[in-house]
């Protein structure tokens, strides 16, 4: 398969200046940019990512821009009102964040991260308006979707700064491809009409005719909302802003009506492998495995092999009910501390007590009521009983889960 025909299969193509999709089956040179306005990236901003891993694979040259510069600004696509201005050092600090996620998600192929802050930082405004400010029609530019829906009648307007983004965007384009002989730019279709300013600006300089492509943005196709948001709201890469087994946890959890798209957008499994992966999943669907191949390639490519397995074992656990041999996993057993809550009890202690402790109950009348109804669950099984054995205990610890919501699961460890 191609790399054009792949890319179309996975239903990365959106919108593009160029009529033949085969032009990108010759190998040259691309680049994606990231906004910096976060410390961390979603996995909104994933799925792009995952199309550059897709061109870097069949042999293009990647160039990875950390926006430095443009992040001082704000992109005011996609958002209805004004961007709050970031400090500089707080831009850094994001910049630094992002660039160690970048490395992690290409650490298998050959790529330059750039900042486009190094080539901005000495430009004077004046430069500027001459050398690219003056390629720019003010007719076009009030007319692209985000600039027209900013100013339309009863909306929040629009500053002379973020109007000007398209531009800084443009010339990032430019000069990368002065530079670094880019020739392809890629990104969300929410950032269409940015990326539609650097192809036209490099014509009028250079005479080169250069390209865009963009990926559409991806659908939550049971809610209809924006896919990467969560009751708690973005799924983070970052472990300390979503956790290994939460990002895990995440993924296994996808609805049945999504999870082939998923594999399709945010894995780099074959199309045989993804079309096997789903008539086995299709014999059997509730025990979700296109879910489970799923999260783990993700995680797997998120985080790596050994936060992918722990997560893996930390959610079986706690799926499964049943503590097994976690004291021989000690990775598991600190993840699984950090996931849920956790309390230390005697072998012989009141449930009621120990409910109580966990947070599982919010008074010992409540434990007793749910423990009358068998609303308890112990190590999976539901139980009435006053107190704690020792033969409840496996490897000194146990899980008690309250009704039958997972989320609703404590780790009970032996004093």
């Amino acid at each position: 398969m191609t790399l054009s025909e792949n890319l179309t299969w996975r239903g990365f193509i959106k919108d593009k200046t160029f009529d033949d999709l085969a032009w990108l089956d010759t190998p040259q040179t691309f680049y994606l940019g990231s906004d910096c306005s976060s410390d961390s990236l979603a996995i909104g901003n994933l799925a792009v990512y995952m199309l550059a891993r897709h061109l870097a694979e069949a042999g293009w040259k990647t160039v990875l821009l950390v926006g430095g510069a443009t992040s001082l600004i704000g992109d005011p696509g996609g958002k209805d009102e004004e961007r709050q201005l970031k400090s500089k050092e707080e831009i850094e600090h994001n910049v630094a964040g992002i660039e160690a996620q970048v490395r992690r998600l290409f650490a298998h192929n050959e790529f330059e991260l750039v900042n486009n802050y190094d080539w901005f930082k000495d430009m004077g405004y004046l430069e500027f308006l001459r050398d690219v400010g003056k390629h720019f029609s003010m007719t076009e530019l009030v007319q692209r979707d985000f600039i027209a829906t900013r100013m339309g009648e009863g909306a929040a307007g629009i500053s002379y700064a973020e109007f000007s983004y398209s531009l800084i965007q443009g010339y990032d384009y430019y000069w990368l491809h002065e530079h670094k002989g880019v020739v392809l730019q890629i990104g969300g279709s929410d950032q269409w009409g940015n990326m539609l300013s650097g192809a036209p600006l490099i014509r009028k300089k250079t005479g080169k005719e250069v390209h865009a492509l963009s990926m559409p943005l991806i659908i939550n196709k049971v809610t209809g909302k924006k896919f990467g948001k969560s009751e708690e709201g973005a799924v983070w890469l970052d472990p300390a802003k979503t956790t290994p087994t939460q990002f895990y946890q995440f993924w296994i959890n996808v609805d049945d009506a999504d999870v082939e798209s998923h594999l399709k957008f945010y894995t780099l499994l074959s199309k045989e492998n993804i079309e096997n992966i789903m008539r086995e999943h299709s014999q059997d669907p509730k025990k979700r495995k296109a879910q489970e191949a799923l999260a783990t390639a993700v995680t797997q490519i998120v985080h790596g092999d050994e936060q992918m397995l722990v997560a893996k074992r930390v959610t079986e656990v706690i799926v499964n009910q049943q503590a097994l041999a976690l004291a021989d996993h000690p990775e598991v057993l600190e993840s699984l501390r950090k996931e849920i809550p956790s309390t230390k009890a005697t072998d012989t202690a009141q449930l009621a007590d120990v409910l109580v402790a966990t947070g599982l109950c919010g008074s010992k009348s409540e434990a007793r009521q749910l423990l009358a109804g068998n609303a308890i669950y112990l190590n999976g099984q539901p139980t009435s009983k006053e107190a704690l054995t020792p033969e409840d205990f496996q490897n000194g610890l146990l899980l008690l889960r309250k009704g039958k919501v997972l989320k609703n699961t404590a780790l009970i460890e032996r004093m």
